[in-house]
């Protein structure tokens, strides 16, 4: 593969189950690429599929602003973020801010699996891309 990514991957409690499913049928795709994860699915992913994953804090304790911070810095590159739409969180306006500064950042996102199933497969996922913050 030409190009590595960096990989977010975060996934709310009533989501891991998917996301561990999503990475156990994409595993030969994100192995190769960096990947990074909050707290919980990251360890999640590291057991179960003995990925090598940098681990943030949890969601609720910063983790979704620490990789927000990441995105703004230019750091991550793609973000799966498989968030649950219908459960109440009390850290929401963290989540619309990341998905804000992934917006903002040009970043392609994810919020379920067929979209990541979409970008994970994507050949442009083997060329080199740059994104491009919008100009304010």
């Amino acid at each position: 593969m030409d190009s590595v990514r960096r990989i977010a991957l975060i996934a709310h409690d009533n989501n891991k189950p998917d996301m561990l499913e999503w990475a156990r049928f994409n595993r030969h795709r994100l192995t190769g690429h960096e990947l990074f994860a909050t707290a919980t699915t990251g360890r999640l992913l590291q057991e179960d599929l003995s990925l090598a994953v940098t681990c943030f804090r949890s969601g609720p304790y910063g983790g979704d602003q620490q990789i927000g911070a990441r995105i703004a810095e230019g750091l991550i590159d793609l973000l799966v973020f498989f968030w649950d739409p219908l459960e109440p969180h009390p850290h929401d306006p963290d989540v619309k801010a990341l998905l804000r500064v992934a917006v903002v950042c040009n970043i392609p996102v994810a919020c379920n699996r067929a979209t990541a199933d979409f970008m994970i497969s994507s050949p442009l996922m083997s060329r080199p891309h740059l994104a491009r913050p919008r100009v304010a």
